[in-house]
């Protein structure tokens, strides 16, 4: 279940860089150096639905670049981005930022299918972080600038942090401004005031330096709706995420999680995952019910044998749509069966699809990380 690695790169070539500073022990972030300041909260009641509910349209980010993925990984991780956009825009719209000077390759490789092709600017094609977590609130819609820093300044994301205001922008909806730095990635909810968050990224000092646990609750109370928040340790610096939610434990409808399992004694998730599993097993949502907890086992063995230790091998990493649920298969038999099996049952009226991501995964991320909801 590992997770890509941050490019190392000389600080003169990392635009996205000028904003960071260094923390008390001389390490790199890219948040607030002054704690949380007042948000102006109007009154107005936001929420951030399930992702199992209906969507207008899903946005993708047509991104990976020589400079960050390498020429030999490029191509494949360009066809693997096409191939979750087309299996998605067989269930619903799908709108991609596509870089003008690769608009070319992004319609040979997408064809007609059902997906809207948009230039701009970007860096990367993990859109779940940079671009805007979507809310509803009464008769209206916004999308929330979460302040995206290259994941505490790991990153050039002199772009990528503008992807937020310009897909808000592009569908028309308001855009909501907050001090929390957070990606999507890094929260996940039920739609029913229940949030699960890794400490290893939000309370970060590279992205909320200062922040308190009590302090991001009542952001996110305003922001998305959330009234409890269940923190899981989470594992910062082994990855450039420092730890998201979203390769840990998922929400398969309100007191239903679905969470990894590694069973590899090398990995760094070996004892992580089990007490996540242990602290979900306890908690409580915030209606008061007792989680029943889904445990999907990561693959033994991966069908990429080149591929290096930053291949995520885990399948927590689906993406939920109108109608169906996208989901990884790695080659191994037993576990993609099994974890087909499990999202099966977990979401009976829902189509599991299955599908090779292996030059995202080698890039250390999966389907959910190249996806972002808007719902309906």
């Amino acid at each position: 279940m590992r997770r890509r690695t941050f490019v190392h790169t000389s600080m003169a070539a990392i635009g996205g860089l000028l904003l960071a500073g260094c923390d008390d022990q001389g390490l790199l972030w890219g948040g607030s150096s002054n704690g949380p300041t007042s948000t102006a909260h109007d009154g107005r009641k936001w929420m951030m639905p399930e992702e199992g509910q209906p969507h207008q349209r899903t946005w993708m980010a047509f991104g990976p670049s020589e400079r960050i993925w390498g020429g030999k990984l490029l191509p494949q991780a360009q066809r693997d981005l096409a191939t979750i956009a087309t299996t998605i825009a067989r269930f619903e719209p799908v709108s991609m930022l596509v870089r003008p000077g690769e608009m070319g390759i992004a319609q040979a490789l997408i064809g007609g299918a059902n997906v809207e092709l948009i230039p701009a600017a970007i860096d990367d094609l993990w859109i779940r972080d940079t671009g805007p977590v979507f809310v509803t609130g009464d008769n209206s819609r916004a999308g929330v600038d979460f302040n995206f820093n290259g994941w505490g300044g790991k990153q050039q994301h002199r772009d990528d942090s503008k992807v937020a205001q310009f897909v808000t922008d592009r569908a028309g909806v308001e855009t909501l401004h907050t001090d929390l730095v957070l990606e999507g990635g890094g929260i996940e909810v039920d739609g029913d005031g229940t949030a699960i968050i890794t400490e290893s990224c939000v309370l970060n000092s590279n992205r909320n330096r200062g922040w308190k646990k009590s302090d991001v609750e009542a952001e996110l109370a305003y922001l998305l709706g959330i009234e409890k928040v269940i923190w899981l340790p989470g594992i910062a610096g082994h990855d450039i995420t420092d730890g998201h939610t979203d390769f840990y434990a998922r929400f398969a409808g309100p007191g239903v999680v679905v969470a990894g399992l590694d069973n590899d004694e090398s990995s760094f998730d070996y004892d992580l995952t089990r007490r996540h599993l242990d602290i979900l097993h306890s908690e409580t949502d915030a209606r008061g019910r007792s989680l029943r907890v889904e445990a999907l086992e990561g693959p033994s063995t991966i069908r990429m044998k080149s591929a290096g230790d930053d291949f995520a091998a885990g399948y927590v990493n689906f993406y939920v749509c109108n109608g169906a649920v996208i989901a990884p298969e790695f080659g191994d038999p037993d576990t993609d069966s099994a974890a087909r099996s499990t999202l099966e049952s977990l979401f009976p009226d829902r189509q599991v699809v299955q599908i090779n991501i292996d030059a995202i995964a080698a890039g250390g991320g999966g389907i959910h990380c190249t996806t972002q909801q808007q719902p309906a």
